[in-house]
């Protein structure tokens, strides 16, 4: 039997998505090529913006029609039958949808009878129950009566519970990947005031320091040579249950760093995201400096430079302090990449606050950055305010951020051609067979001649020129 995910959203999405893999995986399924020879689709799905949501929502008007044509399940719209027939084959079978994620969360308990076509709505807490929903379609096969709105037998049913307890999985890695995330904590307690994580992922949780080794000897034997450790705040990691007494962050990461010496492990890099400013440490700043593993790459949301707007957004920093964290930063690992989130638009921004947003990012002048303009989310605070920015101003202000940051991002570039710098080998090139693509330790894309054996070992690389946001490389050794 087939299955096919489809992931939107942030890497802890990722992450989740390859952790339920590994179950289908584990009980012989196999990845369909696409989406309509899959026995089982998965819709792992996101909430952060609207945006997201009404691409999901499309998406499910697609597999409304795309069920219809294969179970003549009624009450699917003539243009979804017209589109998803162009993409039905010769003997079609019906189809299982499952989704999850957070808005799978946020519309628990109405998305289903919305969309008639979703057979399963599983919650932010209620992954464990795809084992369940595994064996129900297995099941149904077997009986010969494929599983579908409709069709799905009395016995198939069950409730999925939705209790407050956050599951870690056991691993997260993505068949055939040299690079894993590790999800080290889940939630969020800071409640800024335009985000909708807290009230779908829930408050803050940290996973026992003995289970993420665990994984990492997992990964270890599929020989993965970088991991990045995942938390909606992964620098808030703290815990106080495990075998090494209480363990913050930077404890954490020297932890880690000595286990993969130790084992003699294969991965060399570590990553992390994402991290706030209000939670990093000298500690942690020190640990970044001193570990050889611990990437030298920060990924620090500013989301404004305004300490109007901060205020606003319940950062629980000034424009001063993040401006004083950087320079801390960067007097103790000079050599340093910095990239960003910036949002624009936010309630009330005036004019002088989009300067300080453009003043601030001339000043740190990030190596990239994430930038977008504010969404309003059904129930923040910041969506129920007054001073909201019209839609085409807010479009303005983020394409001006966008040029600046272009420009930044591509000097910063031009200055690191000629050096040699560690390659990791990824994968082949698409446009040409006999060149490899790989990144560095600062995240930066090297695209070089390498015989293809090199994939997924680490490589010595000149720098020879830049074509847009890539280098093309030569291989030393």
């Amino acid at each position: 039997m087939t299955y096919f995910f489809e992931t939107y959203g942030c890497q802890m999405n990722i992450a989740e998505s390859a952790a339920v893999e590994q179950l289908f995986l584990a009980r012989g399924w196999q990845k369909a090529d696409d989406v309509q020879k899959a026995d089982i689709v998965v819709i792992n799905t996101c909430s952060v913006r609207a945006t997201a949501e009404q691409r999901i929502f499309g998406r499910l008007g697609f597999f409304s029609g795309l069920k219809a044509v294969r179970v003549k399940m009624p009450g699917a719209k003539n243009k979804s039958l017209e589109i998803a027939a162009e993409f039905v084959k010769d003997g079609a079978k019906p189809l299982t949808l499952v989704v999850m994620g957070c808005m799978a969360e946020r519309l628990l308990h109405s998305l289903k009878k919305d969309w008639p076509c979703v057979d399963y709505v599983v919650g932010t807490f209620a992954k464990k129950n795809f084992g369940k929903i595994i064996s129900a379609v297995e099941d149904a096969s077997r009986e010969g009566n494929g599983l579908s709105s409709n069709s799905i037998s009395a016995a198939s049913v069950f409730e999925l519970d939705d209790s407050s307890k956050y599951e870690f999985a056991a691993v997260s890695l993505e068949q055939g990947a040299f690079s894993s995330f590790v999800p080290i904590m889940h939630g969020c307690n800071n409640f800024c005031t335009y985000c909708i994580v807290p009230y779908v992922r829930g408050r803050e949780i940290s996973r026992d320091v003995n289970s993420i080794l665990k994984e990492l000897d997992v990964l270890s034997k599929y020989g993965v040579k970088e991991i990045t450790l995942l938390g909606q705040n992964v620098n808030s990691y703290f815990c106080e249950n495990s075998d090494f007494g209480k363990i913050d962050f930077p404890a954490l990461l020297k932890i880690i760093s000595r286990h993969l010496e130790k084992t003699n492990s294969p991965i060399k890099w570590i990553r992390f995201e994402s991290s706030h400013p209000k939670d990093f440490s000298d500690a942690l700043i020190e640990v970044i400096a001193t570990e050889a593993r611990v990437c030298k790459f920060i990924h620090l949301p500013v989301q404004h430079g305004s300490t109007k707007i901060l205020q606003k957004m319940n950062r629980r920093y000034s424009r001063e302090n993040y401006l004083e964290l950087v320079k801390k930063i960067r007097a103790r690992i000079p050599d340093v990449a910095l990239t960003t989130d910036i949002m624009l638009g936010f309630p009330g921004e005036s004019e002088e606050d989009f300067s300080e947003a453009i003043s601030l990012m001339r000043e740190v002048r990030y190596d990239n950055a994430f930038m977008y303009y504010y969404n309003p989310r059904e129930g923040t605070p910041a969506a129920e305010w007054d001073e909201q920015i019209p839609l085409e101003e807010k479009k303005s202000r983020l394409q001006k951020i966008i040029n600046l940051q272009l420009e930044i991002t591509s000097q910063n570039l031009r200055e690191r051609v000629g050096q040699i710098v560690t390659v990791l080998a990824e994968k082949q090139s698409r446009d040409n067979p006999n060149e490899i693509l790989g990144k560095t330790e600062r995240d930066e894309r090297v695209a070089f001649s390498a015989p293809k054996k090199l994939l997924g070992n680490f490589a010595e690389v000149k720098l020879l020129e830049l074509n847009g946001n890539t280098f093309k490389g030569e291989l030393i050794n």
